[in-house]
């Protein structure tokens, strides 16, 4: 009789989405004497839901921290920099520490420099461009680690070479939700640890043969889809991952469930 096994689940952000006036106003009547706005509501909601549903390595934060960044981030004016850009850290501090108060250890995804959207006006060299850019991503990373804070997912559209080689590092890990071949080509040269989703997982592994590929987390994984990562890699190079975008409180819980193998 077969006898059946748990993946490790590991989160990789979420979108809870903007709420209403309602939603949020009650939520904020239960935060009382904490600071808190939109984007600490969006934290709580990204990351309790995993919390519950007993996600391994939980991230709280996705895409949506943008906001909160741009609000942090200064000598940008409408979009561009307009002057040396720098970080105030204080908003982002509070943030970290909420997400530790709920879970120490956890995770938090922010989006990649270039979804900022922040464009130069001021710098004129893009060699000087992307290093500033980074080191406000490295200012931003450790005072969110300072706190508590145990890495970093870092979401991207598009590969881009230069914050990825600035900004890799054993606690920053990043995810591009839907990659081709050339995509994951590159961030297997970069990182030994690579996010797929089922259609990807073939051609990734057929690439491991090139790279050194140490662990693979199958984004929504299905039981075929461990299946067949287990037939090249061993269970403990193998985890289940999930980046929601919808109904997250029925999409850990289910995750959870798929993260299953039989031995």
């Amino acid at each position: 009789m077969a006898k059946w096994q748990n993946l490790v689940t590991r989160a990789l952000g979420a979108e809870p989405g903007r709420p209403d006036v309602p939603a949020l106003a009650a939520w904020i009547s239960g935060h009382r004497g904490t600071p808190s706005d939109i984007i600490t509501y969006q934290l709580d909601k990204s990351l309790l839901p995993q919390l519950t549903a007993g996600i391994t390595s939980p991230c709280a934060g996705g895409k949506f921290y943008r906001d909160r960044i741009m609000t942090c981030l200064l000598g940008v004016d409408d979009g561009k920099a307009a002057a040396e850009i720098s970080l105030d850290p204080n908003e982002i501090t509070q943030d970290a520490a909420g997400i530790v108060a709920q879970k120490k250890g956890a995770w938090c995804a922010l989006p990649a420099p270039h979804l900022l959207g922040v464009t130069d006006a001021y710098y004129d060299d893009e060699e000087e461009w992307n290093d500033a850019l980074a080191g406000i991503y490295r200012i931003l990373m450790r005072s969110m680690r300072d706190v508590g804070i145990s890495g970093h997912v870092l979401i991207c559209d598009t590969i881009q070479e230069p914050e990825i080689v600035s900004l890799i590092r054993q606690n920053v890990f990043f995810f591009m939700p839907e990659p081709d071949r050339d995509d994951l080509a590159f961030l297997m040269e970069h990182q030994p640890q690579l996010a797929v989703g089922r259609d990807q997982l073939d051609t990734l592994l057929d690439l491991a043969s090139e790279y050194d590929v140490r662990k693979i987390i199958i984004v929504d994984p299905d039981y075929t889809s461990i299946t067949r990562a287990l037939s090249c890699l061993d269970p403990d190079q193998v985890s289940a991952g999930g980046y929601c975008t919808d109904l997250c409180e029925d999409y850990w819980k289910n995750l959870v469930q798929s993260a299953t193998y039989a031995v």
